[in-house]
């Protein structure tokens, strides 16, 4: 199968520069593997959302030269799909209904036992979860190399329906994946540790299982993920250039001065990248807003 890579944000802000990092690297490796590049509005959880950050976050990127080659997946219209992959779970035994608080799990050591619900208010909403096996989910990650998690010791029977209804990130990340034909993922290191759940969950779906790249993080001056500090400040759309040469010196690309549009500089970019040779750990970065 051909090349193809996505960018997939969350409509709970504008586009800053940790987002416009990912965005511009899942396009340079889509563009370098002569693939194609496509956009999926992760917006399955309404009450995260901010109004109107999903239409700037499609108006802005453009702006950067970034235009996907299919039209925009919004997961907010794939309930149904939702709803098919969440039956067959639930009909092979993957899925327990779930009525724990934390103070339950608290008394297991935050775990439960043998994949079944140890909650004690029968009259609360049930979340589904999955039951985690005791194995250990293998792959190697395109830029951090080789990982290994065990589903079980590590992270335990985790969510894909909640309470309220709403279907997890784990669960629409992979069934939209599969649909739009992904055959990599290039997105940020603070999802490394959701890969192996994603791994476990196509195999059980019986879907294609991708290859991965995971970027570094974009910290603030404290070390802390842009994307929840208050200097994630949205990228300038009416001025782009100053905002990719700051990306490009983030994932240590070379960059022209004085190209004369985002259409130079990407085509100056795309002739410079090597998708293996990107930064693999994460960093401050304390210049000023692009």
């Amino acid at each position: 199968m051909d090349y193809r890579g996505r960018f997939a944000p969350s409509p709970t802000g504008r586009l800053h520069f940790g987002s416009l990092v990912a965005a511009l690297a899942s396009w340079l490796c889509a563009r370098q593997a002569g693939g194609q590049w496509l956009l999926r509005m992760e917006d399955l959880d309404p009450p995260r959302e901010v109004a109107g950050a999903a239409s700037s976050i499609l108006a802005t990127l453009p702006a950067f030269g970034l235009v996907a080659d299919e039209p925009v997946l919004f997961q907010s219209r794939r309930r149904a799909a939702y709803d098919a992959a969440f039956e067959q779970l639930r009909a092979a035994g993957h899925l327990f209904a779930c009525t724990c608080s934390r103070t339950d799990l608290a008394a297991t050591g935050g775990r439960h036992v043998d994949g079944r619900c140890v909650g004690t208010g029968s009259g609360r909403a049930p979340a589904w979860r999955l039951r985690a096996p005791d194995v250990d989910i293998d792959f190697h990650d395109a830029l951090q190399g080789p990982q290994r998690q065990n589903l079980r010791q590590q992270v335990g029977d985790f969510v894909i329906r909640r309470a309220d209804g709403i279907y997890s990130y784990q669960l629409g990340c992979v069934v939209d994946d599969a649909f739009q034909q992904v055959t990599e993922v290039v997105r940020g290191h603070d999802l490394l540790d959701s890969t192996p759940r994603q791994i476990w969950l196509q195999r059980c779906l019986g879907l294609p299982t991708p290859t991965y790249r995971h970027l570094p993080l974009v910290l603030d001056e404290h070390g802390h993920k842009l994307s929840k500090s208050a200097q994630a400040l949205p990228v300038d759309a009416t001025d782009p250039l100053p905002a990719l040469r700051c990306v490009a010196q983030f994932l240590a690309l070379p960059w022209r001065d004085g190209v004369a549009d985002v259409h130079a500089a990407l085509a100056a970019l795309l002739a410079q990248v090597q998708p293996d040779r990107l930064p693999r750990h994460n960093r401050r970065w304390t210049a000023k807003s692009p």
